[in-house]
């Protein structure tokens, strides 16, 4: 094997990508080449960094140098100065702090030491921004089939089951069941096929965990797939991914390919008699089908839509016959549990909770990105901390964690620590992993209306209470938004969303009054707001705004009226200007092109 003294690793996870990563890679390697590096220097692309953010992201080792933000214009100074005469380029390094404020004391540094990392865990993520995911060889090198062949030699089935029971995993996707109990769910089941099922149906808005580890590291989850059905006495596993993640389905497609070139998927793995083989499936980007029964539906070629439990897949799944599912955070920390012990995996998370968790920080952070934490971090932590707190010094609102089915959380829930019974306790939940950040500017009532807008588009509409229920649920808060509610409309809210969330089929209707119910119970007063004063406090509901013109700051440059597009604004060059309320259209414009604060949003 080729030793380098240098390796380039570039981020190609989507976002980066999206952000021409791919372009950036090819030319390190065009130019390494031209300057007679390439036999010095290894140009490698990777899954996800983390820190978005700064995409598209490059990393030199053995220096650990964190260039942010890189162009193709930067390559060639880089090549030529960093790896061709030894000089790490200063002034395309990340920058520490990032607001406008800090600049000047800003550090460059490295990437461990950077501060969005130190309090994070890597465990699902451990590969991601590490190895080449379309290389076999590089997953195996970090110890990759190594639990595969421990428990195919070294353990039997029920052995298996009662090691992942020890390690109290939870189920990453949002219910948080325990692992190692579903699994003993489907194991004695008798039957001439069972089914291994990676559920990567990843539908909320916002979220990219699982599409990143897919995209980062696909083999943890082939290899946690074939312990999982050696465990279960399953030989078959079905990976149901989003056809909207062309990165994550091609990588898949090429590790599958590559493990079972080296027969560590098919037949007889590892000379031990176990039969296993993995398919893909693509899912058209159904909300809905993130649930499990729906899922199966969708595989098996019908319309996607949830089934009443019992029987549980566990029992009667897949065509018809035993099945377990789980999501790809839980698989891909599986063969990490079997390498390093229950008692590793126990040494950080919670009690109940033990391990970690990884969220798709975004909203209004500065930090967007991945994040992997311990289970008990707080929420505090995680935004300010890991986050860097919200942009333009714009004062913290509130967090949702959870995705579209989850709860809004205020500043007095900034230290509650994160784990499955916290979240629940004040409204809100794990979800799959999203965390979105709110600043003052967000009006919660709009929130509460955005999420319920998008469950109400992705419901299956097989059950009448979330069918109907949440549909007349948004029809309310249109109206609250628009100006036009009443106290009766809360009272009715409040009671609708109870009832759906307790008579829904699946867990899309029972979580879809969560936005609503937390702003209800921590933002009450903005409700209030909307329908009796027929204010919205943030300033946010179109209907509710008034935008006028302060004549103490106004110099009369006329920019306003000239932007105005129904011509709603007059004045007279160098004397203040009039809006004429009658004619406005609310677009924002003159508020957003004023150079002087002169036009006033109220």
């Amino acid at each position: 094997m080729a030793i380098f003294r240098s390796h380039v690793l570039v981020c190609g996870g989507t976002g980066c990508t999206s952000s021409k990563s791919d372009l950036i890679r090819k030319r390190f390697e065009e130019k390494i080449k031209e300057v007679n590096l390439d036999k010095e220097v290894q140009v490698i692309g990777t899954g996800c960094f983390g820190l978005c953010e700064q995409g598209p992201i490059v990393i030199v080792y053995p220096e650990g140098s964190f260039y942010s933000r890189m162009t193709i214009d930067r390559v060639d100074e880089i090549v030529k100065e960093h790896l061709l005469k030894g000089r790490i380029v200063d002034k395309y390094l990340y920058k520490e702090k990032v607001t406008k404020e800090d600049l000047a004391e800003a550090e460059h540094k490295s990437l461990m030491d950077v501060e969005f990392y130190k309090k994070q865990k890597r465990v699902a993520l451990r590969n991601c921004g590490v190895i080449n995911p379309e290389n076999i060889k590089e997953y195996i090198a970090r110890d990759g089939y190594m639990a595969l062949g421990k428990v195919l030699t070294e353990m039997k089935p029920n052995e298996v089951i009662d090691f992942i029971k020890a390690s109290g995993i939870r189920g990453r996707g949002g219910a948080g069941f325990p692992t190692g109990m579903k699994w003993s769910f489907a194991a004695p089941n008798k039957a001439d096929q069972k089914y291994i099922i990676c559920n990567a149906d990843e539908g909320d808005p916002g979220a990219f965990m699982d599409r990143s580890v897919l995209e980062g590291d696909p083999h943890a989850v082939l290899e946690a797939m074939a312990i999982a059905g050696y465990a279960i006495g399953a030989t078959k596993g079905f990976i149901y991914v989003r056809a909207e993640y062309p990165i994550a389905v091609h990588r898949l497609h090429i590790a599958i390919d590559q493990a079972r070139e080296l027969g560590l998927l098919g037949k007889n793995i590892f000379d031990s008699g176990f039969d296993f083989d993995i398919e893909t499936r693509l899912g058209a980007g159904a909300f809905v089908c993130g649930e499990e029964t729906a899922l199966m539906q969708s595989i098996e070629g019908k319309r996607g839509m949830s089934k009443i439990k019992p029987p549980f897949p566990a029992n009667k799944g897949l065509w018809g016959k035993p099945s377990v599912i789980n999501n790809v955070e839980t698989l891909a920390n599986i063969p990490q549990i079997i390498n390093n012990g229950v008692d590793w995996f126990r040494s950080f998370g919670t009690a109940k909770s033990p391990g970690t968790k990884v969220f798709a920080l975004g909203g209004k952070i500065n930090n967007t990105g991945l994040v992997e934490v311990p289970m008990g971090t707080t929420l505090r932590e995680v935004i300010y901390d890991i986050g860097g707190g919200c942009p333009n010094g714009k004062e913290f609102k509130a967090v949702q964690t959870g995705g579209p089915s989850g709860g809004c959380l205020t500043k007095e829930h900034l230290d509650t620590p994160i784990d499955y019974e916290n979240l629940g306790a004040v409204g809100s939940m794990m979800g799959s992993g999203g965390m979105i950040v709110m600043d003052e500017d967000n009006c919660m009532v709009d929130i509460a209306r955005f999420f319920l807008d998008f469950t109400v588009d992705e419901s299956c509409g097989k059950c009448t209470p979330c069918r109907l229920g949440t549909k007349r649920m948004l029809e309310i808060l249109e109206r609250i938004t628009e100006g036009k509610g009443t106290m009766e409309d809360l009272d009715e809210l409040e009671e609708l969303a109870s009832s759906v969330k307790d008579s829904s089929l699946c867990g899309l209707g029972q979580t879809a009054p969560n936005p609503v119910l937390s702003t209800l119970r921590y933002f009450k007063d903005e409700y209030i707001a909307h329908v009796v004063d027929k204010k919205c406090p943030a300033k946010h509901c179109k209907s509710l705004l008034t935008f006028e013109i302060n004549k103490d700051k106004c110099v009369g440059c006329t920019l306003c009226a000239r932007n105005c597009p129904v011509k709603a604004i007059e004045g007279k060059v160098k004397n203040p200007h009039v809006i004429n309320q009658d004619l406005c259209t609310k677009c924002g414009n003159c508020y957003n092109v004023c150079k002087f604060g002169a036009v006033e949003k109220n």
